[in-house]
C-alpha cells in the first residue's frame, strides 16, 4: 500500500486536469505512455464536481444472482479502514460486460461520504444521478442501471481491474471528466511543479498560434516545447 501524501499534495493535485496530470506524468518517464490509465469504457457522470484526487479502496460485486457468500458492510468498512482517506471505491462488476445491477445511488454514496469516500469508479453500473448529483460524491462507470437486482459484494481489499487498469488498494487516483489515471506516488508531490511547467509552455505556444501574426519556424519551436 502507498503512503499518504501531504493533503497540500493532493490539494495542489485537484487544480490541474487529468489529461495534465497524464502529460505531467510522462516527463518522469516511470511507465509507458499506454499505461497506467482507464480506458474509454468508464464514464464520468458529474463532471461538474471537477477533478477527484484520492486512495482506492477495493473490492468485487456480484448482482445476477442471488448472494451464496455476500461480505457484510461491516468488514468491508474496517477493509477500507487500512487506507488514508479520502477514499476513491473502485469496484469491479463481476457480472462485467453485461452489468445487472447497481451497488451505487443515494443511499451507497451518502453512506460512503459520512465514511471518508469522495467517489467511486466502476465498470459496472450507478444509479440516482439527481440525488447523488447535490452529495458531490463522484461516479464514474461504465454505464447507468435502474436497479440494485441481487447485487452484493464477493470480495474486498484486493486487487481490481477496471477500465483495463488494475488497481491495488491505496493507489492514488486522479479522475475528471476525461476520466481516471492512477498516479505513482513516488513522483506526486513533483507532480504540481510539472503540471505548471506543462502548462505554462502550452500557454505560450497557444498564445503565439492565436496571435494572427506566426513565424513558421517559431511555431515549430513552441510546438517542440509542448510536445
Amino acid at each position: 500500500m502507498n503512503r499518504a501524501l501531504p493533503e497540500e499534495t493532493l490539494a495542489a493535485l485537484r487544480r490541474f486536469s487529468t489529461p495534465t496530470v497524464c502529460n505531467a506524468i510522462e516527463t518522469f518517464d516511470v511507465r509507458p505512455r499506454t499505461e497506467g490509465f482507464m480506458d474509454r469504457t468508464i464514464a464520468c457522470r458529474f463532471p461538474d464536481l471537477g477533478p477527484m484526487v484520492g486512495y482506492a479502496v477495493t473490492a468485487k460485486i456480484r448482482a445476477s444472482s442471488p448472494a451464496k457468500d455476500d461480505v457484510h458492510h461491516t468488514r468491508i468498512w474496517a477493509e477500507f479502514a487500512k487506507t488514508p482517506k479520502p477514499w476513491v471505491i473502485v469496484i469491479e462488476d463481476m457480472d462485467w460486460p453485461d452489468p445487472t445491477g447497481s451497488y451505487w445511488g443515494e443511499v451507497n454514496a451518502s453512506t460512503y461520504s459520512a465514511l471518508g469516500a469522495i467517489g467511486v469508479v466502476t465498470n459496472g453500473g450507478v444509479r440516482d444521478l439527481a440525488e447523488v448529483r447535490p452529495i458531490g460524491f463522484h461516479f464514474f462507470s461504465s454505464c447507468l442501471l435502474v436497479s440494485h437486482a441481487y447485487v452484493h459484494v464477493v470480495e474486498v481489499g484486493t486487487p481490481v481491474t477496471v477500465g483495463g487498469l488494475t488497481v491495488h488498494p491505496g493507489d492514488l487516483l486522479h479522475g475528471d471528466e476525461h476520466g481516471v489515471t492512477s498516479v505513482p506516488v513516488d513522483i506526486a508531490e513533483r507532480l504540481p511543479d510539472a503540471c505548471r511547467a506543462i502548462e505554462a509552455a502550452e500557454r505560450k505556444l497557444i498564445g503565439y498560434a492565436q496571435s494572427g501574426n506566426v513565424d513558421v519556424e517559431k511555431l515549430a519551436r513552441l510546438y517542440g516545447e509542448v510536445d
